[in-house]
């Protein structure tokens, strides 16, 4: 599977495809470099959003998941950059309940581009499932934030 790991202000990131889509973007401090036409832009695309360049990413995706994931999934990029939901909101949008959703975003594959840090708790953060915890989460939203 091609992949390519890139710097980023929230750690070493390595994004994945197969058959022509990116299947994942992960926290990985094993460098890879056997990258594709696709990566480059998938790399340029991540740069130029954490330099505020970049407000919605163009790529095409195929996370692997359920098809109650991939709706998750699907509601979680609906969410505008520098805005943020509720778990509770997303689960009126698709008829569940918000501690599914929870489930959901917890093992989304392709973090920042499939925005789940944009996903909180009805009384705080909530989780975060990418390195750092919560961390993370709170530097994703500040940086979109500074970018408004």
């Amino acid at each position: 599977m091609p992949s390519l790991s890139i710097p980023s202000p929230i750690g070493q990131l390595t994004i994945d495809e197969l058959n022509d889509a990116i299947v994942a973007v992960r926290w990985a401090d094993t460098p890879a470099g056997n990258g594709s036409p696709l990566l480059a832009e998938a790399a340029r695309q991540l740069a130029a959003y954490f330099d505020g360049r970049l407000c919605e990413f163009d790529l095409p995706l195929a996370p692997a998941g359920s098809p109650f994931e991939g709706r998750v999934w699907s509601a979680m990029q609906a969410i505008p950059f520098g805005e943020t939901r509720c778990y509770g909101d997303l689960a009126q949008v698709i008829g569940s309940a918000p501690r599914a959703v929870g489930r959901a975003c917890g093992k989304n594959p392709i973090p920042i581009v499939i925005p789940c840090h944009r996903v909180l708790a009805k009384g705080g953060m909530g989780g975060y499932s990418g390195a750092g915890g919560l961390a993370t989460k709170q530097r994703l939203l500040d940086l979109e934030a500074g970018h408004r």
